[in-house]
């Protein structure tokens, strides 16, 4: 079984890693022609090492993306060589049974689970981070929309409502404005800073500070103005949840983008976009445990009578079937107001099933 399960293996990496790179050198040339128009922008501060530079640092994230289709096509290229030449044959009457080949290829499905895993949550956010300083740092400031960012927070009996037009090239927060509420929505403080670094002991340190305040007294109000060069600002709202107006919430770790579903919920604020999107950063390794299963009835085919090139351009078609149901559940989810988990879990639980099905009537028929 060790020699079987070396050979199985050994072609599907090699095919895996070819359709991988072969992938992964096509989005390079795309980002990077997409990058040339870019160069001596900002008084000829963002050159061509800059560029190439910034292109290098999505290929994680396309990775990450690609990963799931090019198991799907290196396994499915695999298993239906194995079929035709007749070798999967052979190994079937060596002891290579339905449910060892089956537990076999979860295997090695795992091992790409992982990878996957270590590739979205850790390598891809922190590169795609360090891409958006790169750029900013000789593009100019990142503009997070026409009115910036917005983020809420409860503190006590104050309620807060923060404004950032832009981020440093530092990714530190620029041009804010913090709106302090009462628990009766009454608006009792304008805050104004130029710039704000975030401290990791969850406290803003504010430069060039402008504050206005309004007292009440009775049907008296008088509006106070006090300048100070630096202010300290207590809160909860992280460098993590001040970035996700910079990234996708696809593109952030499942742990930041579990904190930040937190804060929105502790303020009163919907999360079922980013529920969803949670969800999603949970199955989508397991996406390859549903590629593998998919591609592991090709060879319980006969192709000696057909077109296998048919064959596999119909898995892979069905692999990118897949990929749109997954990305169309999530808003029909949305929209729907379905469970979160459901939203993101039914299109892998109905490809499994799908394959499961294929790959015992395809063993019962022989």
């Amino acid at each position: 079984m060790k020699t079987l399960r070396r050979l199985i293996y050994g072609e599907v990496l090699a095919a895996v890693g070819f359709v991988t790179l072969g992938f992964l050198a096509l989005f390079f040339f795309f980002d990077f022609v997409d990058e040339l128009q870019g160069i001596g922008k900002n008084n000829g501060a963002y050159q061509l090492k800059h560029a190439m530079s910034y292109v290098l640092l999505l290929v994680p994230s396309h990775l990450y993306e690609l990963l799931p289709i090019s198991v799907l096509i290196g396994t499915i290229f695999v298993m239906a060589r194995l079929a035709q030449s007749s070798e999967f044959t052979i190994l079937r009457t060596s002891g290579l049974g339905p449910t060892l080949a089956l537990r076999n290829l979860m295997g090695l499905g795992l091992g790409f689970v992982v990878l996957t895993f270590v590739v979205g949550d850790y390598v891809s956010p922190l590169c795609d981070r360090y891409g958006q300083l790169l750029k900013s740092r000789y593009m100019g400031q990142i503009t997070v929309g026409q009115t910036g960012a917005w983020l809420r927070e409860h503190q006590d009996n104050r309620s807060y409502a923060v404004n950032i037009a832009t981020l440093t090239p530092e990714g530190q927060p620029s041009g804010i404005r913090i709106f302090e509420f009462t628990p009766q929505g009454e608006w009792v403080a304008l805050t104004k800073a130029k710039v704000g670094i975030i401290s990791e002991h969850n406290t803003w340190e504010l430069e060039d500070v402008e504050r206005d305040e309004l007292s009440r007294e009775g049907s008296n109000a008088t509006m106070s103005r006090r300048a100070t060069p630096q202010r300290s600002w207590s809160t909860g709202i992280t460098a993590e949840m001040v970035s996700v107006a910079l990234l996708k919430p696809d593109r952030m770790g499942t742990i930041d983008l579990f904190q930040y579903i937190r804060h929105l919920s502790a303020n009163g604020q919907s999360t079922q976009r980013f529920e969803i999107e949670f969800w999603k950063k949970v199955f989508y390794p397991l996406s390859c445990l549903v590629m593998v299963v998919l591609a592991l009835p090709f060879a319980y085919l006969h192709f000696r009578s057909g077109n296998i090139a048919s064959h596999v351009f119909g898995g892979v078609l069905a692999g990118i079937s897949f990929f749109l149901l997954n990305n169309v559940s999530s808003y029909v989810g949305n929209i729907n107001n379905w469970a979160p988990w459901f939203a993101a879990a039914a299109p892998g639980l109905l490809y499994t099933l799908a394959s499961l099905a294929a790959f015992g009537w395809l063993v019962v028929r022989q």
